[in-house]
């Protein structure tokens, strides 16, 4: 579990995954990330996600705020294993957040926290992350984290529609991140 000024960070479980399934299921939360997914696919993904979690140490963290308790998505880590992925096996970052939770900083700091347990606890030596040129919050947020683009890296994932290809990497090495500057900043 990791704990940020406003949220909770912790590994997924079983009891996730109605809410997962109604994030899910959101068509404006999930139009950039491959459209609507069926509470199968949700649960199958947690299922990936408590595997993952048990089997190495580290997956996709739901975010609770500490305010309420409600959760309001998931960020995390998990090993880039994306078809036609340019860094196959390096550790991936990404994030999802409920529509009404977009703008408020928390992508930000659950993603600033996990960068800090990828190159703090894990000992990642680069993190990356990948999205659709559409998805502008997406990559400005990895700018915002001092991910550097690298259009060299970039793939066409099949997962995706034209539109949303080719998908573009972003990425920071751990010599270029401070474990914890964040926090004061």
């Amino acid at each position: 579990m990791i704990e940020t000024n406003r949220l909770i960070l912790r590994p997924m479980t079983e009891a996730d995954k109605p809410w997962a399934a109604a994030q899910c299921a959101d068509p404006q939360v999930m139009a950039l990330l491959g459209g609507p997914q069926t509470r199968e696919a949700s649960d199958e993904r947690i299922d990936k996600m408590i595997r993952l979690q048990a089997e190495r140490g580290f997956s996709f963290f739901g975010l609770f705020r500490k305010a309420d308790g409600r959760p309001i998505g998931l960020c995390g880590l998990k090993l880039f294993d994306a078809e036609g992925a340019t860094l196959p096996g390096e550790v991936e970052i990404g994030w999802r957040l409920d529509k009404d939770c977009w703008g408020q900083g928390y992508a930000r700091e659950a993603a600033s926290a996990s960068l800090d347990f990828a190159f703090g606890t894990v000992g990642a030596p680069l993190v990356i992350a990948i999205t659709s040129q559409r998805n502008a919050a997406s990559w400005g947020l990895m700018r915002r984290l001092g991910m550097t683009r690298r259009p060299d890296l970039d793939f066409n994932d099949p997962r995706f529609g034209p539109e949303d290809n080719p998908t573009i990497l972003h990425l920071i090495e751990a010599k270029d991140w401070e474990v914890g500057a964040w926090k004061t900043a």
